[in-house]
């Protein structure tokens, strides 16, 4: 891994703790205009400042987010489906590294869908998305996308992170479950967990404290901090989980305090 490389890798994993909070805004490329993503741009604002990393699309990116942010962008370059479709798996690369380069991306996502219809298509392009991104010094993130028929569990969720690493990817985003230490061990390259649909702010909690306490180094949510009553209250407190050590229900106090001064 080059200088660039690693440079940007640090940008997005805090090089002092090892973690990150990355804010997942990029649900829009097959959902549409998601509940509390309908206007982009009044969502990312108030946020963006207490995550270490947006995943957003070039679309949001240019129309909603003001040029002078700070932080690093990991840029979804992989669509092609919607949910209007029954198999989302039939996605390809959507977005070129080039034009990441210029929307001055530190990193790009594609999903991979391990076990659905068009697995190989999608491992391909994963594939094709690594060698173009050590070419120009971009690291790649692979989404391990789960199908309706796919059981969240350690073999699966091993058998693809480790598939992703395999081909190149230089980081992952997955699913927690239970014994997850099992899928960090058997993945070499750094794994983040995904939100999924929202659920109650304590599980959500609990949530990502699991996974940091079993080696992931953070989380990229979405539904779960922008579908909140108090979105800015609930990105800080998944941010002193991840990035200050905080327990549970130390972040659950520090939600409630934050909510009581936004009222």
């Amino acid at each position: 891994m080059d200088w660039g490389m690693k440079n940007r890798m640090s940008r997005i994993i805090n090089p002092k703790t090892g973690h990150t909070v990355m804010l997942a805004v990029d649900h829009g490329y097959f959902q549409g205009p998601t509940t509390g993503l309908r206007k982009p741009g009044e969502t990312i604002a108030p946020l963006v400042s207490y995550a270490d990393a947006v995943m957003i699309t070039r679309g949001v990116l240019r129309t909603s987010v003001d040029t002078g942010i700070s932080k690093p962008i990991v840029l979804r370059v992989s669509g092609g489906t919607s949910v209007l479709k029954e198999d989302l798996s039939n996605e390809g690369i959507t977005t070129s590294m080039k034009e990441a380069i210029r929307l001055n991306a530190s990193a790009v996502a594609l999903s991979i869908f391990v076990g659905a219809p068009n697995e190989r298509q999608t491992l391909l392009s994963l594939s094709e998305l690594v060698n173009q991104g050590e070419e120009y010094g971009i690291p790649v993130l692979a989404v391990t996308a789960v199908g309706r028929e796919m059981v969240r569990d350690t073999r699966y969720l091993g058998l693809a992170t480790r598939i992703a690493a395999e081909l190149g990817a230089h980081m992952v985003k997955t699913y927690y479950c239970e014994d997850f230490e099992k899928v960090v061990e058997g993945c070499p390259v750094p794994i983040v967990i995904a939100g999924g649909k929202k659920i109650p702010e304590p599980d959500a909690l609990k949530l990502a404290y699991n996974a940091v306490q079993a080696g992931a180094m953070g989380v990229d949510m979405g539904r779960n901090i922008f579908q909140s009553e108090t979105p800015a209250a609930m990105i800080q407190a998944v941010r002193s989980i991840v990035q200050e050590n905080y327990t549970p229900d130390e972040a659950l106090e520090l939600l409630k305090s934050l909510k009581s001064q936004e009222k």
